[in-house]
């Protein structure tokens, strides 16, 4: 299994792993988390709705704010309305001439109903020949941009379009489709079907493809490259609870290793990176709002043998930076104390080890 970084176009990847857009998390705070570990070769915005980007509303705006560091990147577009995306289309090929994006990318993919029922997201697959035809008129307003596609494998499983259409976008110039390995009416439920990528993987002939849907860890990435035969993969989820899977993953792809997991301290300087990366790009208040939430999913790898409630449940009621610093200090400080605690043998490892199971639970 021959693994190498992805060309787009006229763009050049550092590796074969793209971030997932994930509507609500991939935001360019957590993408400039996910890219300090490295391994991340392209990151996606949220999904951009194209009267909001052509109208430069402030939602909008701040679904596609990002920076010199969260680079590359690709602008997400969905909608049905050819005339508005060709618009919003050429508004990100002028940020893409700002150096802000490199790549515009169509979503066909997303199953979500607010989307579905603007004609957008998964919707597109309904209809293929209308769909190719308002992606050709796309594609024919760009200068340079690469344009790619990322698609389901079809709204059910008696309408199957994912081979057919990827072929047929491969024609009328699409420079990369991603395929997640579901069907619209299967939303995230049961298991991506790596046979359905595969199916997509043989349809092209020259641009990549890239398969999506229950990469939890590095074997998860290279079982599905191995089956499909995909250029790369995409990772969502398993990127929440790890940013650092990236980092493994390509390392695993090419070496056969895994790092070492980040360390606690580790961590909680990622948490950091985090929450000011938040109030960088909006404010305190949000970085507060977004933590609150988000520590469920720090949390999940911060068990260790004594647990993480100490900082798991007191970060649920901050309000300030202050507040968050404050939780952070003596999280640490308690574990500097329980692995003291530990050393001296005044702490029964094994009965620690329940704990931390039952609080995890």
């Amino acid at each position: 299994m021959t693994i190498q970084p992805l060309q787009i176009g006229p763009v050049r990847l550092a590796t074969n792993l793209l971030l997932a857009p994930i509507a609500g998390y991939c935001d360019v705070a957590f993408r400039l988390v996910a890219r300090s570990y490295g391994g991340v070769g392209l990151a996606c915005t949220d999904l951009l709705c194209p009267e909001g980007v052509i109208r430069e509303n402030k939602r909008s705006m701040e679904l596609a704010e990002t920076c010199p560091e969260d680079a590359p990147l690709a602008l997400q577009l969905y909608g049905g309305n050819v005339d508005l995306l060709c618009e919003a289309a050429m508004w990100a090929e002028d940020r893409a001439d700002a150096g802000l994006a490199h790549v515009i990318d169509i979503n066909m993919g997303c199953p979500v109903d607010k989307i579905t029922k603007r004609d957008g997201g998964s919707k597109l697959l309904c209809n293929p020949d209308h769909t190719l035809h308002m992606v050709e008129q796309i594609k024919s307003c760009l200068r340079h941009v690469p344009l790619t596609c990322k698609l389901r494998l079809g709204w059910d499983d008696a309408s199957i379009v994912a081979p057919y259409l990827a072929r047929r976008l491969e024609e009328v110039g699409v420079s990369m489709i991603t395929i997640h390995g579901r069907t619209t009416e299967m939303r995230f439920g049961g298991e991506a079907r790596l046979d359905g990528i595969a199916a997509v993987v043989a349809a092209v002939k020259h641009i990549p493809v890239i398969g999506n849907g229950d990469i939890r860890t590095p074997e998860d990435a290279a079982r599905m490259i191995a089956h499909t035969k995909c250029a790369g993969v995409m990772i969502g989820r398993g990127a929440l609870v790890r940013p650092w899977i990236f980092r493994d993953t390509w390392s695993y792809l090419t070496t056969g290793t895994i790092p070492a997991e980040p360390t606690i301290e580790e961590k909680c300087q990622m948490m950091r990176n985090h929450f000011y990366s938040l109030c960088r790009f909006r404010d305190e208040q949000i970085a507060v709002m977004v933590f609150r939430k988000r520590i469920s999913w720090y949390a999940k790898t911060m068990n260790g043998v004594f647990g993480c409630r100490p900082l798991r449940d007191p970060m649920r009621w901050i309000n300030s930076a202050a507040d968050f610093e404050r939780v952070l200090r003596d999280f640490l400080e308690w574990r500097a104390t329980r692995e003291e605690q530990l050393r001296r043998g005044e702490i029964d490892p094994i009965q620690a080890d329940e704990e931390s199971a039952e609080v995890a639970a």
